[in-house]
């Protein structure tokens, strides 16, 4: 069986550093040149809350070849259409492809694929970039956990291998509720995501100051109430009702939400967002797929989301050069 994680940046590289570490072979495949030599030559370095060195085999796109039963797809959202037609070419007749990406991806890629050959992951841990081959784990290692699930009723055959895989690095939760797991990851990036790249600033410095935790708790809330209003119910994360935990609706639970989240976050607060790094290397980021995908379905179910509408169009004016990431960005969620 071979398998291939596409898109090996942070979270993949660290991901297949696992996995071949526990003497499954797994592809990195990545368009940056230089850190697919970095892997081949050094092998991938992790660093942060966990450090080790592991020899993996890496290559860029145009140097694919044969079929996989098995790819994990981490590459950013903006070209996903183009991306999968292109790997559906290198899926094995009964091959699977697995989302790892923010967002609610999985319908755009069933178009392509079907349903059957198309399963989700969530992760509830966080990872950056530090140079060619050297990746930061930024989660603590009890921290390191999975969702997988399927939007079809038929699982596909490789449903056991693909959980095998993940459990080399971390925990699996199974999903029957997909969906709901979908919006749990959603309302985390939406709220700490997008504050983060806002802001400048890592989840848990989004979290402390009670001015940026008023507007991450708005956040929070309007992902809550387009779920309520369009009848998903949101999964727990890691054990924890994060609706029980930090929905309100009189001053006294609106209180001890605000106190909590802070708390909800320690293990990810030295976090920085992809969308951050991706706007501080002068990338376009996924913030429609996120704080957008919130205002999409707020404006599908009659529900209002004007913080996430604020959080999408600070990030496009910092996109666009108009703006920077920092905390004078506050501003503008008072206007």
């Amino acid at each position: 069986m071979r398998t291939a994680i596409y898109g090996a940046g942070s979270l993949g590289t660290i991901l297949g550093a696992f996995i071949n570490k526990a003497g499954e072979p797994i592809e990195l495949i990545n368009r940056n040149k230089a850190h697919v030599e970095a892997l081949n030559s050094n092998g991938a370095r992790v660093i942060g809350t966990m450090e080790f060195t592991q020899k993996v085999t890496a290559y860029t796109p145009d140097r694919m070849s044969g079929q996989y039963e098995i790819i994990f797809l981490m590459t950013k959202q903006q070209n996903n259409k183009e991306v999968v037609q292109m790997l559906k070419e290198y899926l094995a007749p009964d091959g699977v492809l697995v989302t790892f990406q923010n967002g609610l991806p999985e319908m755009l890629i069933a178009d392509i694929l079907g349903e059957e050959r198309v399963l989700g992951c969530t992760v509830a841990w966080g990872a950056t970039m530090q140079g060619p081959g050297v990746c930061e784990l930024t989660s603590e290692p009890d921290a390191l956990s999975f969702s997988l699930g399927s939007i079809s009723a038929k699982r596909s055959s490789h449903f056991a291998k693909v959980k095998e895989l993940l459990e080399m690095m971390g925990t699996v939760d199974v999903e029957e509720n997909f969906i709901g797991t979908r919006w749990s990851k959603l309302l985390i990036n939406a709220a700490f995501s997008g504050m983060s790249a806002v802001l400048g600033c890592t989840f848990g410095e989004a979290a402390g100051p009670k001015e940026s935790r008023r507007i991450v708790q708005a956040l929070i809330k309007e992902c809550i109430d387009v779920c309520a209003k369009g009848g998903i119910r949101i999964e727990p994360v890691q054990g924890k009702d994060i609706v029980k935990l930090l929905d309100y609706k009189g001053g006294l639970k609106k209180a001890v939400s605000f106190f909590i989240i802070p708390i909800a976050i320690r293990k990810h607060a030295r976090l920085k967002a992809s969308m951050l790094q991706d706007l501080e290397k002068g990338k376009l980021t996924e913030v429609d797929a996120i704080n957008g995908a919130v205002s999409d379905y707020g404006r599908k179910v009659g529900c209002p989301t004007p913080m996430n509408d604020k959080v999408v169009e600070i990030i496009h004016k910092i996109e666009q050069g108009e703006l920077k990431p920092g905390s004078e960005n506050l501003n503008y969620f008072s206007r």
